[in-house]
């Protein structure tokens, strides 16, 4: 599959990225190959393969993971004991993304 300047400037915008005319190029390439190569991917016939949920290890779906038992929440107030900077019943964190 391939790309168009177009398709990579949007994606480039919603990232937040600034891509000089090179870097455009670049990522119009790469990326096309990206998805060239997820597309030879699911041409492969995986109609005999079974499903995995576990890759490292056969083990029964519940061996790694605890019982679901429900509890009481931790509550605001005891998630907002620790923060740093807190208001309003609300975590404040500094301002991350600016958007022009």
């Amino acid at each position: 599959m391939s790309l168009t300047e177009k398709e990579v400037r949007y994606v480039a915008d919603l990232a937040n990225l600034k891509l000089n005319p090179d870097e455009l190029e670049r990522m119009v390439a790469d990326l096309g190959e990206i998805l060239g190569h997820m597309d030879r991917l699911g041409e492969i016939n995986t109609d005999d393969v079974a499903p995995m949920a576990q890759v490292l290890y056969e083990a029964d779906i519940s061996s790694t993971l605890r019982a679901d038992v429900p509890r009481e929440t931790l509550g605001n107030q005891a998630a907002l004991a620790n923060a740093p900077l807190s208001g309003s019943g609300y975590f404040k964190v500094p301002l991350v993304i600016e958007r022009s």
